[in-house]
């Protein structure tokens, strides 16, 4: 699949900083807040900070092994048809490629442009006419050149991580609080901890989606492992730092009711002026996750219209000759991005499909030991270390976010895979559209 035309032209940097990218995004400046709430704690704060990266670090670790040996055009999606069989992948896709990416990219867009209003006043139609302007900025860059993609999002890496790194350096030197306590450490009871490790979680999710670019990383089956590895170890030291800074610069009962605790941080740092700087960075941060989400769910979008997974598969998968980019795919998901824009059903499809995800991603890391039968194993390939702990401790987390999620929303999760078993009928109907036309 990897040879009908993608570039393969992505250096080991840029894929470490994709990574990066995709992941900080506007979680770092807003579930802080939310963490110590939930926690109560400065000190436990900062460990179920290091317990989520330790989580996913663990399934970094595993899934990077899977990406060493089907090092393949879209990613989880090819990973799940291989280790589990086609209708796997699919309903992954199907949830993917439809909901989850546009959906996620048009919540982005929607958030771009509510930043951009502390700049520019824009009523709620100016700021989805923004949003929509964004995506198709996006896809047009995206559809010229996939290297141009690529340096968007490495520029917009290096630049997000500029407000993030004055404010952990400064904050480390400068800050007056002192408000690190490990002292009540295992005191919080009830749905404290689970609320607050899912919002870690969530803050580090997206590193997977560096997968989907397998046909078009050099060398995927030594620098994927290396990319995802390195880019989720500096996030986990980055999310760290930063919550120390925070508690270095603000007692923790002005984090707790912080709704943007990275402006009141950076105004006791730096002053009143600082608020455009922190916000200037979130949308930096923003600009960066949304067109890593629109590469990613394009590349899932691309590998099912080349199995003619979906209708009009032909021409999803279809790779333009002269540019050698995934043109109609990234049409496609700009087309659906935009509906979310306009229809304002973004967040709600998303929630509900978050659950769904949750299980793929599992079944993912479960994967390992179907990998590890199945596939003879080659001298030089990544493999996953303190094998088989690290995939289990990967395992034990995604149960876990399941389980909260079905203890605080059972008819979301329900819906959610109501929405999923939605694609059993449209794959069946392109498999057997496939089949005759083989017979044909």
């Amino acid at each position: 699949m990897e040879d009908k035309g993608l570039k393969r032209n992505i250096k080991l940097f840029e894929a470490i900083l994709f990574v990066v990218g995709f992941v900080i995004g506007s979680g770092i400046f807003l579930k802080p807040a939310v963490v110590l709430k939930n926690t109560g704690s400065t000190g436990e704060a900062l460990a179920i900070w290091i317990i989520g990266g330790i989580i996913t670090i663990c399934s970094a670790l595993t899934i990077s092994e899977i990406a060493a040996y089907i090092p393949k055009l879209g990613g989880l999606y090819t990973y799940l048809s291989e280790l589990y069989g086609e209708v796997f992948g699919f309903l992954y896709g199907w949830v993917e490629a439809i909901i989850a990416s546009p959906g996620g990219s048009a919540a982005m867009a929607i958030a771009f442009a509510t930043f951009a209003t502390f700049f520019v006043p824009l009523t709620p139609s100016q700021q989805r006419a923004l949003a929509i302007i964004m995506i198709i900025l996006i896809v047009t860059a995206q559809i010229i050149s996939t290297k141009f993609g690529i340096w968007l999002q490495s520029i917009s890496t290096i630049g997000k991580l500029v407000p993030i790194a004055a404010i952990i350096i400064f904050g480390l030197i400068n800050g007056t609080a002192h408000d690190i306590s490990f002292a009540s450490i295992g005191v919080t009871k009830g749905s404290g901890i689970g609320v607050a490790l899912l919002g870690v979680l969530w803050s580090y999710d997206g590193w997977i989606n560096t997968c989907t670019l397998g046909a078009e990383v050099e060398k995927p089956e030594k620098n994927l492992p290396i990319a995802i590895v390195s880019g989720v170890l500096f996030v986990m030291v980055v999310y760290a730092l930063f919550n120390i800074a925070i508690f270095n610069v603000l007692p923790a009962a002005k984090v707790m009711s912080a709704d943007k605790i990275g402006v009141d941080v950076s105004v006791k740092l730096f002053g009143s002026g600082a608020t455009a700087f922190i916000t200037a960075g979130m949308m930096i941060s923003i600009f960066g996750a949304l067109n890593a989400q629109m590469t990613c769910g394009t590349r899932v979008a691309l590998a099912m219209g080349q199995k003619k997974e979906l209708p009009a598969g032909k021409v999803l998968g279809a790779i333009n000759p002269k540019l050698r980019t995934p043109m109609n795919a990234l049409i496609f998901q700009g087309v659906l991005a935009i509906l979310f824009i306009l229809s304002g059903t973004f967040n709600s499809l998303t929630d509900l499909t978050i659950f769904v995800i949750w299980i793929f991603f599992t079944l993912g890391v479960f994967g390992i030991f179907i990998l590890r039968k199945r596939y003879p194993r080659k001298p030089g390939l990544y493999k996953v270390p303190l094998y088989p702990i690290v995939p289990a401790i990967g395992i034990i987390g995604g149960l876990y976010l399941m389980y909260s999620t079905i203890k605080d929303s059972f008819g979301g999760a329900m819906l959610g895979l109501g929405l999923t078993a939605i694609g059993l009928p449209v794959y069946y109907y392109c498999k057997k559209k496939k089949r005759l036309n083989v017979n044909d």
